[in-house]
Order: C-alpha cells, then sequence, then structure tokens
C-alpha cells in the first residue's frame, strides 16, 4: 500500500463525529470483499482510502492483498498468518497474500477457511478489507453472506472487467447484491453513464442488484473527507450479516445468466 493517509492525524470534530455516528455498531468483524480489476490503474488507492475511511471511523482494519499485483505470501504466512501482519498505521494493518488463499482450498473447491484463519489471526481487527481477483474470489465467498465491492474506472474494459466478475460470482456462489467504487475523476461526465450501464446489465442479464456506488478521485487529498456517497456505501457493508449461507437454495431462483457485453 503506498501513499498510506496515518488515519490517527487529527481530523476536524465534525468529520470524526459524523463517522463515528454512522459507523456505530456491534464490534463483530466484518469483511469487505474488493474484487480486483487490471483495468483499473489506482487499485492501490482505493484500497488506501477504504482503509483510511474506516479508520477514521475509529475501526481497527486488517487490509489483505491477494491481488495479482499484490506482493507475495511471506513464506512464514502458511505456518503462522499473525505474525506475518504487518501494522502500518495506528489502526490499520496489511498482510501480503497474493497466492495464499489457494493453500486453504479444500476438496469442494472452497478457500472461505482462509477468511477463518484471517479472522483468528487478527482478533483485533473490527474489518477485514480483502483484496482478490474475482477467481479466488469465487473460492473465498462460496457458502458466505457478502455483498462484493466491484472496482472500475472511466473508461469500458473496467467496466466490462467488473460485469465480467460479477457474473462469475453471481453463477460460482450465489451472491445477488454488489456495490461499486470507481477509481476516477469526480468530474468525469461518464460516471453516470456507467454506473447506470452496470446497473441495467446486473438486473437484466444476472438478476442481481447494484445497490450503492462511490467515486473514489485519485488525485484527491486522502486526509479529505469521504463524501456521502462514500459514508453510505461503507456504513451499509458493515452493516450486512455476513454469517455463511446456503448458495444453492438461495440461487434456485436465480435467472439464468444471458451472454452479453457491458456497453459503455
Amino acid at each position: 500500500m503506498r501513499d498510506f493517509y496515518d488515519a490517527s492525524s487529527p481530523a476536524p470534530l465534525d468529520q470524526a463525529h459524523g463517522l463515528r455516528q454512522l459507523f456505530a455498531g456491534g464490534t463483530r468483524q466484518r469483511l469487505l470483499p474488493l474484487v480486483a480489476n487490471p483495468h483499473v490503474a489506482f487499485g492501490s488507492v482505493v484500497l488506501d482510502r477504504l482503509a483510511a475511511v474506516l479508520a477514521a471511523s475509529g475501526r481497527q482494519v486488517l487490509v489483505v492483498d491477494a491481488g495479482a499485483g499484490a506482493p507475495p505470501a511471506h513464506e512464514l504466512a502458511r505456518l503462522d498468518l499473525a505474525v506475518c501482519i504487518e501494522r502500518i498505521a495506528p489502526r490499520v494493518a496489511y498482510l501480503p497474500a497474493r497466492g495464499l488463499p489457494m493453500g486453504y482450498v479444500d476438496t469442494r473447491g472452497s478457500a472461505g477457511s482462509f477468511i477463518d484463519a484471517l479472522q483468528a489471526a487478527a482478533p483485533w481487527a473490527d474489518a477485514i478489507v480483502l483484496h482478490a481477483e474475482s477467481h479466488e474470489m469465487a473460492r473465498l465467498l462460496v457458502r458466505r453472506s457478502a455483498r462484493p465491492l466491484l472496482m472500475g474506472a472511466d473508461h469500458p474494459e473496467s467496466l466490462k472487467h467488473a460485469y465480467a466478475g460479477m457474473k462469475l460470482l453471481v453463477q460460482r456462489c450465489g451472491l445477488m447484491g454488489y456495490d461499486l467504487l470507481l477509481a476516477a475523476a469526480p468530474q468525469s461526465p461518464r460516471l453516470q453513464g456507467i454506473v447506470h450501464s452496470l446497473a441495467q446489465c446486473a438486473d437484466g442479464f444476472l438478476g442481481a442488484l447494484l445497490h450503492h456506488s462511490a467515486v473514489i478521485d485519485p488525485a484527491g487529498d486522502p486526509a479529505a473527507a469521504p463524501d456521502r456517497d462514500l459514508h453510505g456505501l461503507l456504513a451499509g457493508q458493515l452493516a450486512l450479516d455476513d454469517t455463511p449461507w446456503n448458495p444453492a437454495a438461495a440461487g434456485a431462483h436465480h435467472r439464468a445468466p444471458a451472454a452479453a457485453e457491458v456497453r459503455n
């Protein structure tokens, strides 16, 4: 994680108070699954910003980067995850985990025990941000209730990749709710169309729902207060019940996905 905003630095009183009110709730660990997108040039900025906002709300955050561009997992990680977790700010820790979930795949193709291992290795973490490629995320989220966070930018290839990731998770995990984070300049004229297009395709072809979207400006001030959209998106994520579930039963009434491209 580069250029990480230290969430312990002083913030305006009204911002900190608003964040604490917005994210008030129980202390149970929350999983925020962030689906990697190679067509988003500022994926690390998205990770940094999510961690900073969560930390500013008073949460203890563990960022687990298992994406294709992440550093490889430490050789000790397969023996003891806890010793490989690096504290990078007072409320934020980081675990490089490229390739690590594959070591947890069981006979049914699920790597869900990796999430259990993370929660056990970091019992102090209120929120775990897990960044992984869509095919790995499909293994991680089998039999688990979650609302994956998709990433995109203001160009067509990123949108197609986000849709493809959603389609894979619908088909393999039966997950029907998603959020979208766009790494783009807020003034981009394409953003509204991107959100509308992805939401339309999700509903029309997959029967899935895009709940919330928010823009993270890669060139913005990392210490600036998050806007209302990002507030709402994260508040919704933290309120989810992410207990294990039976995707076969939940997916019994899914509409069959149609072959289609997300149009720009």
